[in-house]
């Protein structure tokens, strides 16, 4: 009988002390391609086993949806780190890990004795990876470092909600929390890159991520807007500033997405919308004279859109130019792409005789690894059996 699919990550042991979003998000892509991950949680547990959403077959309230999602293929430790008992034997199992996870505000494991360097002595090569609001001294004291900090924070600082909404008057944050699910996924890539380095020099090293920075780095168009041409990157609402048409288009049922990034994909349009003399037109013949005149474009083919429906347009327009239908979870649910990429996965509940939960599968495809399938999140301190057969394991390397 073949081996069943291990992940491109297996072998790797994850002490993940983080919490609510950012961390757990990174520390769940490392599940997901195969990493041992162990959640250390207090014994009041992660906050997002309290934060809902709960089925309603869920009485107790055991299963937070929130929760659910983001800790799949974990495993569970109760410690109270303010005890000597709990913090020996976090050392213990420092020493046969890879990499330990943490989004507590800067020093705080330092002051109980767990910080960098204090278990750095305990396993040189160990990766050590923080996610806070406003990074970690060791890379630049930022003064906001003290400032507690939330993904509505992150979005509103780092740049995001500037670029977002229908004008400066309203600023938006979106809809999922990016400012920690981008931190969280900038981190697991920092994660791998450093184990790399400590599997070819024996030593680890502290990774930092300040989710301002990470917002920033996402916003990267506003940095070298006002360095080359001194504008103040503004909200451009369901368009783009520098494209036309680009963006959001009313439909008979709802909205639709186009995206006409060269001339080539302009002429076609008209062609489809029967539009000659736009095709004609001389000043809307370039990207520059698009945007020039953008208000014109997007009225014209808003107008022409609005006469059709979502699958109208799909037929019209799908295959010939980028295009696509603005989907809600329904659409989502119910579309062949997401059947036939597998993008929504099932998670098996800790209770065999109960049907599963439905989650948003890991995206990442990688020829050689086939993707691992989730496995049921861990019940808190499920796994506590497992701390003295961890202690005793053999040091990483």
């Amino acid at each position: 009988m073949a081996e069943a699919p291990r992940g491109i990550l297996s072998g790797i042991r994850v002490l993940d002390f983080s919490r609510m979003l950012s961390g757990p998000y990174c520390t769940m892509m490392l599940a997901d391609h195969g990493a041992e991950v162990i959640k250390i949680e207090s014994p009041e547990g992660d906050t997002s086993r309290s934060n809902g959403p709960w089925r309603a077959d869920d009485e107790a309230r055991d299963w937070s949806g929130y929760f659910v999602s983001l800790n799949r293929s974990k495993k569970s430790i109760v410690l109270d780190l303010k005890t000597e008992e709990a913090k020996s034997a976090i050392r213990d199992l420092v020493r046969s890990s890879h990499v330990l996870v943490e989004n507590f505000r800067p020093g705080v494991m330092g002051r109980l004795g767990l910080g960098y360097e204090d278990l750095a002595k305990e396993n040189p090569a160990l990766v050590y990876a923080a996610i806070t609001g406003f990074g970690d001294p060791r890379s630049g004291e930022s003064p906001y470092v003290n400032w507690p900090s939330y993904d509505v924070v992150a979005q509103a600082m780092g740049g995001l909600m500037s670029m977002t909404g229908a004008d400066r008057e309203h600023p938006m944050k979106t809809g999922p929390g990016i400012g920690d699910v981008f931190a969280g996924m900038m981190l697991a890539f920092a994660i791998v890159a450093a184990v790399r380095h400590a599997e070819k020099t024996g030593h680890g090293q502290f990774v930092d991520i300040a989710m301002y920075d990470a917002m920033l780095s996402l916003c990267e168009r506003l940095v070298y807007l006002y360095d080359m041409e001194g504008k103040v990157a503004e909200p451009a609402g369901n368009g783009h500033p520098l494209l036309a048409p680009f963006g959001l288009f009313p439909a008979s049922d709802g909205w639709v997405s186009i995206g006409v990034v060269d001339d080539a994909f302009w002429r076609e349009l008209t062609r489809i919308m029967e539009r000659h003399d736009l095709l004609a037109d001389q000043r809307l013949a370039t990207k520059p004279g698009r945007r020039a005149h953008a208000s014109e474009v997007n009225d014209a083919v808003s107008a022409w859109t609005r006469q059709h429906s979502k699958a109208e347009l799909g037929t019209l327009l799908g295959g010939r130019l980028p295009f696509g239908p603005v989907n809600d979870a329904r659409d989502i649910f119910h579309d062949p792409h997401v059947a036939a990429r597998g993008m929504i996965a099932e998670v098996p509940h800790a209770d065999a005789d109960r049907k599963g939960w439905r989650i948003a599968a890991n995206p990442i495809r990688f020829s050689a690894t086939p993707a691992v399938s989730p496995f049921t999140p861990p019940r808190l301190g499920e796994h506590n059996n497992l701390l003295a057969l961890l202690a005793r394991a053999n040091p990483a390397t």
